[in-house]
């Protein structure tokens, strides 16, 4: 093996199929480690309103891979996240805040609009040596033991050592290798867009509880928030027929006027809810992530910050498996080193996510008590804190108090 001139290594590409943000940001890194990648997807639709709250560890990659600098202007930073029960049931827990600061943080992250993002990774795609971007779809999937084989729609066939399925909850590439998963449709659907405010949000994100899920704003510059409201699926198509003015007094509503008066931007959206976990997370020259890897319920802004610690995880195994990145031997390092943080992650949110529909009264106690504990004790706060933001952060912090103490 050898690299050319340009320090592209001369081994057969890595094939990333899909183009949303993970397999974007998954064919610019690997592209860094210098081997040829073949991403292959159609653009996504300009039309994406929603918005996703990337936590510092995964903006240290975006800024790593060049991308992070002209995104700050267009996002808001998220200083504080609060959570209220408005459940309305008869037990229900205090609000609870979780400050930056308190970690000696300014801000938690960053809330970034999909559009701006994906612009962003697809300018820096363009100049990136070593990235063949095919804007077509991948038709069908051939898998051997040494290689991987994409057929794509214009009829162009393109051999690889490894296939990044970046290829959203379906995948395509996943079925092809063989990965077997277990699904859950939930009783619930999210309607997603954005809304102006007449009262600042103070860069404090507010996620209610509700009977049928979690109601979340977000900021967005300026006195604008973006909203994530899970509800029943019948009520998210009668949310979707409102008029903007009925649909802005009903947010005002549910928000109890902490934002002031309420309107409605252009572009709202629903998504039904689910989730999916796959048997494992590589298998066969495939490697999982993003939705292909994990799907679960819009709680605690996980989705995008765990599929971007799939591609930081997949690029540190690849770059150790150089040679051949598909082998049995880096599959399985790969599933190993994403194993625990993915079923961690998935299991609290789908756990909290069932706590709020039951009307069980032991499940309604145990969520209250736990977020009045976590409410009531600045230790056990910042722990939570740094561990949403990076997994084993927290614990890796005690210790370290722990040690200091002793040395005193």
């Amino acid at each position: 093996m050898s690299s050319n001139p340009s320090g592209t290594i001369e081994t057969p590409p890595i094939i990333v199929a899909g183009t949303g943000p993970v397999g974007l940001i998954a064919a610019l890194a690997l592209a860094d480690l210098g081997i040829p990648v073949v991403l292959a997807g159609r653009a996504p639709a300009a039309a994406d309103r929603r918005t996703t709250a990337l936590m510092t560890p995964a903006l240290d990659y975006l800024d790593r891979l060049g991308v992070l600098e002209g995104l700050k202007r267009k996002a808001a930073p998220l200083k504080a996240m609060r959570i209220v029960d408005a459940t309305g049931r008869l037990v229900r827990s205090p609000p609870v805040t979780f400050r930056a600061a308190e970690i000696g943080q300014d801000h938690f992250g960053l809330n970034i609009p999909n559009r701006d993002l994906n612009e962003a990774l697809e300018a820096a795609l363009a100049s990136r040596p070593g990235v063949d971007r095919r804007d077509v779809m991948i038709a069908a999937w051939t898998i051997a033991a040494d290689e991987v084989v994409a057929r794509l729609d214009d009829g162009a066939v393109v051999e690889g050592a490894l296939a990044v399925a970046a290829d959203g909850r379906l995948s395509p590439a996943r079925k092809a290798a063989g990965i077997r998963t277990s699904a859950t449709a939930y009783p619930q659907a999210a309607l997603v867009l954005n809304f102006a405010h007449s009262r600042g949000h103070g860069f404090v994100s507010t996620e209610f509880h509700t009977e049928t899920g979690p109601f979340t704003q977000v900021p967005l510059p300026g006195d604008r928030s973006s909203l994530v409201w899970v509800v029943r699926p019948n009520t998210a198509e009668e949310l979707m027929a409102l008029s903007d003015a009925a649909l802005s007094a009903r947010i005002e509503e549910r928000m109890q006027s902490m934002l002031g008066k309420v309107s409605v931007e252009a572009g709202r959206q629903v998504y039904p809810l689910g989730a999916t976990l796959p048997a494992r997370f590589a298998q066969n020259r495939v490697a999982l992530v993003g939705e292909a890897a994990h799907v679960f319920p819009p709680i605690g802004a996980q989705g995008l910050n765990l599929g971007i610690r799939d591609v930081r995880d997949l690029v540190g195994i690849v770059g150790e498996n150089i040679s051949d990145p598909g082998s049995d031997r880096a599959m399985a390092a790969y599933d190993r080193k994403r194993r625990p943080d993915v079923l961690a992650r998935a299991g609290a949110v789908n756990l909290l996510n069932r706590s709020l529909l039951s009307d069980m009264l032991p499940a309604q106690i145990a969520r209250s008590a736990g977020l009045g504990v976590v409410g009531g004790m600045a230790p056990l706060r910042a722990l939570f804190m740094r561990e949403g933001l990076q997994p084993g952060s927290g614990l890796a912090s005690v210790f370290s108090d722990l040690r200091e103490q002793i040395r005193r």
